[in-house]
């Protein structure tokens, strides 16, 4: 009989099984082996460890779908290392890495490099994400099929739209004979022209260059109307307008498969954050509107988006530290992304389940991957979150090789004190520890 994990005294939430309350866990051969009741014996024999979750949540590892861990190519803002020691640190037991590296992922040898990087790494599980074309450049499909026998788990020009419609056919018809979906950065780069920031009065005042909304919601509705015709399944990325959610719920409901993410920053932040020219604000797509901002965190109350993803992506600080026009977009997001949610259950009627459900169950679904669920024989890939500790977001000490973030200094609550992956405790934090500074400690040591 193998090592045995056992958690203890936490409340188990577990969407996919309908489980909400107090119960112990025991993992054993990397997968889960029992669910008891509190206090219920434990196998006699074996306890590697008995891990306290007193007053903590204990949920299916967090999935987080969409993140840039920018090597092979750009290891200067990011390793597959420094990207998973930051995963890990926010409570995400597995990541999806999206194509645009250099070289691109466009091919079975990047694939099979990204894996290969990440499985000596050893710690959260990296999903490669597979380019939709060739060098990302929107004209020939990528080798999609040798993709996919290598290991990717979706394909995705994110960063680049898909301009020619003709090749977003053709990518929804072949990438569903692999049962792979198609994610989507919706952006009409015609009517978005030269923007960097939503379109609208704080843009005026700024004299910056704006996106409107219909950028974005153009091209959904053309992909949209694509899949009616086409099959396939569609996963639209980072949703950032009132008006893209209207269309996803609408397509819900007349049956199309398609799913849909938003990011932290476009559920918690708006187009006011660019004053002052703050680079750290500048996204794409842009920080919106608060009518905006409501209308995605209705999405998610309602099931219209289905998943909440970072788009982590880091930069170094010669990319941000320049002239708005200039810098790059985009903001790091790991380690933050857990107690942002956290912050709806204050802000909003949505409750644990359903962020729980957004985070782990549902990106599980879309990418066809194990998780997502607490169920005997399923993955023994867990998050511990103590809820209610508080900390301040200081960038200085993320484990990330970058740091562009607007939420330094903010004061948040909500810590991933475990993170699980295949039974083996790969972070966890000191549990009298305030700060985050004081409370981390990479890989699997007790």
């Amino acid at each position: 009989m193998s090592a045995v994990l056992v958690i203890r005294g936490g409340t188990l939430i577990d969407p996919a099984n309908g489980v909400h309350g107090p119960h112990d866990l025991v993992i054993s051969d990397g997968v889960v082996a029992q669910v008891l009741d509190p206090g219920a014996p434990a196998p006699a024999a074996d306890v590697a460890e008995t891990i306290d979750a007193t007053g903590a949540w204990v949920v299916p590892g967090l999935i987080d779908m969409h993140v840039h861990l920018r090597e092979p190519g750009y290891e200067y803002k990011e390793t597959i290392e420094t990207g998973s020691r930051a995963a890990v640190a926010g409570g995400f037991a597995a990541v999806a890495c999206m194509a645009n590296t250099n070289p691109v992922n466009d091919n079975a040898a990047v694939t099979e490099f990204i894996r290969e990087r990440a499985a000596a790494c050893g710690l959260t599980r990296v999903y490669p994400i597979g380019a939709v074309s060739r060098g990302l450049g929107g004209e020939q499909l990528a080798e999609i099929g040798e993709m996919h026998a290598a290991g990717i788990v979706g394909v995705s020009d994110d960063g680049m739209p898909i301009m020619d419609g003709g090749l977003m056919r053709r990518a929804l018809e072949y990438a569903a004979m692999f049962d792979l979906p198609v994610i989507v950065h919706e952006q009409d780069d015609c009517i978005a022209g030269e923007g960097v920031m939503h379109e609208g009065s704080i843009s005026m005042r700024l004299g910056l260059r704006g996106v409107p909304a219909a950028a974005e919601e153009a091209m959904i509705a053309r992909d949209l109307a694509l899949l009616a015709r086409t099959g396939g399944r569609l996963h639209v990325a980072h949703i950032s307008t009132a008006g893209a959610v209207d269309l996803i719920r609408h397509a819900k409901r007349r049956g199309l498969p398609v799913t849909a993410e938003v990011t932290p920053h476009h559920f918690t932040l708006t187009d006011e954050s660019v004053d002052g020219y703050n680079t750290n604000a500048k996204m794409n797509p842009p920080l919106r509107t608060r009518a905006d901002v409501d209308a995605v965190r209705a999405g998610i109350a309602d099931g219209s988006i289905d998943v909440i993803a970072t788009d982590h992506a880091p930069h170094h600080r010669d990319e941000k530290d320049v002239e708005f026009d200039r810098a790059a977009n985009g903001i790091v997001g790991l380690e933050t992304a857990l107690p942002l949610t956290l912050r709806l259950l204050d802000e909003t009627a949505i409750g644990i389940e359903t962020l729980v459900r957004a985070m782990s169950t549902n990106p599980a679904h879309v990418l066809g991957v194990p998780g997502g669920s607490l169920g005997v024989g399923s993955p023994g890939d867990v998050t511990v979150i103590d809820p209610a500790r508080r900390w301040v977001i200081d960038p200085a000490r993320f484990l990330s090789r970058s740091r562009n973030t607007p939420f330094g200094g903010l004061t948040v609550r909500g810590v991933a004190t475990h993170t699980i992956v295949g039974g083996r405790v790969v972070w966890r934090t000191m549990p009298e520890a305030l700060s985050r500074s004081a409370a981390v400690r990479p890989g699997g040591a007790a």
